[in-house]
């Protein structure tokens, strides 16, 4: 089993931003505040089971804060999930400029993946406590956002000759839902295998995508 190093966010990186304001602080920090609550809640109770007011119980601010900057506890999760999404895309991204076959990639990316599930111990507890919520919830911006950079770089993969001409849609939505699957299963593990996870899910893709029909084909067929 792979001891798993906690990776730094890409924004550790970058050129420290202006202070923000004391108003613009303030608005930063009750966000953050709502945020925090409903991770917590939705990890406890469940995503059908939380109302609103147990999301503003947790945070101690007035019910009028909170709508200030949410509408329900839809957008809190989908704001929940996009944060989650944030923080991986850059891994993702580093791991693509590292890899130098599609085999590289999707091993790193799997495994960037499973460790990221099995080392945030937030976003562990509330996806495990709400997977089929996750499945019905894909449709917010960053999510969509980071669906479409998998799928530009399936065609640059394709473009370059690395990959066969496939259907890249089709292959990204099985990559995404192989993570997402295994992902899950391995959550519900007392031990949470990243390496075995990822060389599962590899082995899986690997074995079948060159079955694949070529878009060409499929157009004359």
């Amino acid at each position: 089993m792979t001891t798993v190093k906690q990776q730094p966010d890409a924004a550790a990186a970058a050129p420290a931003a202006r202070p923000r304001g004391k108003r613009e602080q303030t608005k930063h920090n009750n966000r953050e505040a709502i945020l925090d609550a409903a991770r917590s809640v939705f990890a406890d109770l469940g995503y059908g089971a939380t109302s609103v007011r147990d999301i503003i119980r947790k945070t101690g601010l007035a019910s009028g804060t909170f709508y200030n900057y949410f509408k329900s506890k839809e957008e809190v999760f989908e704001a929940l999930m996009d944060d989650g999404m944030r923080r991986i895309r850059p891994r993702l991204r580093a791991e693509r400029i590292r890899s130098r076959t599609f085999e590289d990639f999707i091993r790193n990316a799997y495994r960037t993946y499973f460790e990221y599930l099995a080392t945030d111990r937030d976003t562990f507890q509330v996806m495990r406590r709400n997977p089929n919520t996750l499945r019905v919830r894909m449709d917010s911006p960053e999510i969509l956002a980071g669906f479409e950079e998998i799928r530009e770089y399936l065609e640059e993969d394709i473009r370059n000759g690395t990959l066969p001409a496939v259907d890249s849609e089709y292959l990204m939505a099985a990559l995404v839902g192989i993570a997402m699957e295994i992902g899950d299963r391995m959550l519900r593990r007392p031990d949470m295998d990243a390496d075995a996870a990822a060389t599962f899910a590899t082995q899986l893709v690997l074995s079948g995508f060159r079955a694949l029909p070529h878009k060409g084909n499929q157009e004359q067929a």
